[in-house]
Parts: structure tokens; sequence; C-alpha cells
């Protein structure tokens, strides 16, 4: 009997794949059996000696393609690269995305539009993207029993209100109804369509956090599990949801976040 979780034969697009979240992403659909197109901005030897490793340690095809996800002939290209590499594609993980911090008083335009730019408009264009590739290619019921997998990578922040980070937030919130309308939409098609919320994930972005102790303890208290998330509590997960295993899951967020959506505060009941 095949195996449900398998993505044997199957090819995925990862986008702001050479590190962290999106990195972790990317090994864990090699170890399911994708083929994996691995996508950066900026960092062209991280993503190179990422793809390497993946190659190496799961004997699957793995493909660089550099392209700023805000800039639809990026989006264009780096989408013909992964075909022109694979042949086909299976699965989008919209994982692309940056913070620019700042009080909300103090918030330039700039870095509002930017945050928007690559969280919202980029999660649009590469979904986009990806839906016109499975509904031109057609169904391949010897690969998937979906036409095709797209999976957002949001954030707890599509839920919980977070001061100074207001660009961040808002993309995220509107990434979740952006999820979810595609989902409606797409479904019928056979086009499953998903999001994962991590919540507080150990990554090189906030290093400062994690390597402080007392700002790591702080941060920690607002978690009921009581501790950071790592990149690897992600990466399955996001291959799960990819596979036929969740072949009936659509229009969903499912939150990896030890319980930060919880409302710890609330915990004692007083």
């Amino acid at each position: 009997m095949p195996n449900p979780a398998s993505l044997q034969g199957q090819a995925a697009l990862v986008t702001g794949s050479s590190s962290g979240i999106g990195r972790a992403c990317a090994e864990a659909l090699a170890a399911a059996g994708a083929d994996v197109a691995i996508n950066y901005h900026h960092s062209a030897q991280q993503a190179r000696e990422a793809a390497d490793q993946i190659s190496r340690q799961h004997g699957v095809k793995t493909v660089t393609i550099g392209a700023d996800v805000s800039q639809e002939q990026d989006v264009e290209r780096m989408f013909a690269r992964t075909l022109e590499a694979f042949g086909h594609l299976d699965i989008l993980v919209s994982n692309a995305g940056i913070q620019k911090d700042a009080p909300f008083a103090d918030m330039t335009l700039e870095q509002w539009r930017k945050v928007i730019d690559v969280n919202l408009t980029g999660g649009f264009l590469c979904a986009r993207a990806a839906a016109r590739e499975f509904l031109r290619r057609g169904p391949v019921p010897e690969r998937s029993r979906a036409l095709g997998k797209i999976i957002f990578i949001s954030s707890v922040h599509q839920r919980i209100p977070w001061g100074g980070h207001v660009n961040y937030a808002a993309s995220k919130g509107g990434l979740m109804l952006l999820m979810k309308s595609i989902a409606q939409e797409l479904a019928p098609r056979k086009i499953r369509v998903n999001a994962v919320a991590p919540g507080a994930i150990r990554t090189d972005i906030n290093r400062d956090v994690w390597e402080d102790e007392q700002t790591a303890a702080k941060l920690c208290s607002l978690i009921p599990y009581g501790r950071m998330g790592d990149t690897l509590d992600i990466g399955p997960a996001v291959a799960w949801l990819a596979s036929d295993a969740a072949d009936y899951i659509s229009g969903e967020t499912l939150f990896i976040d030890g319980g930060m959506t919880l409302y710890p505060g609330f915990g004692t009941g007083r």
C-alpha cells in the first residue's frame, strides 16, 4: 500500500529557503521524496550549500533560483526555471518574508510598503503562478490526489496584534484571508491551499532574543509550553500538509506555537 505521506516523484518550490524556516521546509520535503527548488534573494552561496546538502542527504534533485518575490517578472522567471529543472511542479511553499520594525507613529511609507510587498504581494504573485501552472498541467493522480498544493508560511501574528510591528502583523493578517479566499475558490479544482503559522522559532533573524537569557525567559513566559520552537518543529508539518495524508485539509491554518495563541495571561483563571 502506498505511503500517503510520501512525496516521491513530486517537485516543490520553497521561497526564501536558503536558511531558517524555509530551509527546514525544503529539507523535510526532500526527506519525503520531493525534488526541491530553493529560492533566495541575497544569499546565493548559502542557497547552494543548502541545495548540495539536501541532494547528498536525500538523493533528490535540487536547483537554486535567485528572485525577489515582490517583483512579478522575477516570480515568472523563478517558476519557469523550476519547470525547466524538474519538468513539473506539485507544491509551492510561500515562505519568503521580512520585517522592518518601527513604532507606528515613526514608521515610514517605505517600511510599510516593503513588508507588504514581500510578505503579502509576494505571496499573491507566487500563489497565482502556482495555480496557473497546476491548472495548465492538469491532474496527475499517480503523483498526488490533489491537482496542486499551496502552503503559506504565516505567523501567530495573523491573530495576535503586535505593537511596533504593524506592517508585519498587517501583512500576515492579510495573508490569512488571501489563503482562505484562494482555498475557497480553488478547492473545486482540487487545488489545496493552507497555511502554517509559527510562533517564536529560533532562527538567525531573532538570535539576539534567544541568546540573551533574560529576553528569552521573558518570551517563554508568553508560551504555555515553556520553550521556543526550532525550525525542525515546522518543516515536517509542512511536508505532511503537502502530502496525500492531508488531502482533506484546505483553507486551514496550522498554528505551531507552543500554545502562544492560547492567551497565556489568562491561564490562571484570575
